[in-house]
């Protein structure tokens, strides 16, 4: 006896020589095929709701273009602060997605002019950023940044971060006092945009 076969005698298993593998069953033909991912109904899904895409990368604009309305998103997207903070002003999203590196005025510059602004100081900001620094985290968040976000993200860290910032009965959206400080708002005060 070969050192295989007293392997396979210890394992309790025959050579295949000597016993016949049995043919795979076949499978029940009442049964589905799995649906296709594409076609299931997204459970992150909120029609209308509006973000604005400030970056000037059109790899990023892109990307987030396509989870955003692939979710049911209106999207409205700026190269620029400037143009997004006109943009902002103009339409007022439900939520902003803002770089902190751009051309001229920067993230960090457009974040203070936002909060600044009676028609835009609501909007839930959510600051990306190709580094993450601790200095831009604190940063951000001390002029006003709802959230920050490491380039290069998951469509599951985009939308764990819109769904904190915009339902109000798990946080409660912004709200800026008339001091200038920052404020919770009650939950289901209807200042949600679901």
């Amino acid at each position: 006896m070969g050192l295989f076969d007293q392997l396979k005698s210890i394992l309790g298993k025959t050579s295949p020589s000597h016993q016949p593998e049995a043919a795979p069953e076949p499978a029940p033909a009442n049964v589905a095929p799995p649906a296709d991912r594409r076609v299931r109904e997204r459970h992150d899904a909120r029609p209308g709701t509006s973000a604005l895409i400030v970056d000037d990368s059109p790899t990023i604009v892109a990307a987030l273009r396509k989870m955003l309305n692939s979710a049911g998103y209106v999207t409205l997207e700026a190269l620029t602060a400037e143009e997004g903070i006109e943009i902002a002003r103009d339409l007022t999203p439900d939520i902003i997605f803002l770089d902190i590196v751009l051309p001229g005025m920067n993230g960090f510059a457009a974040l203070r002019t936002l909060r600044r602004d009676a028609v835009t100081r609501d909007i839930p900001v959510i600051m990306i950023s190709g580094n993450e620094q601790a200095t831009e985290q604190f940063f951000g968040t001390r002029i006003g940044a709802d959230d920050f976000m490491k380039k290069p993200f998951s469509r599951l860290e985009v939308f764990a971060r819109i769904e904190r910032l915009l339902d109000a009965d798990m946080v409660p959206r912004r709200v800026v006092t008339s001091t200038g400080t920052t404020a919770a708002a009650p939950a289901g005060s209807g200042d949600s945009a679901a």
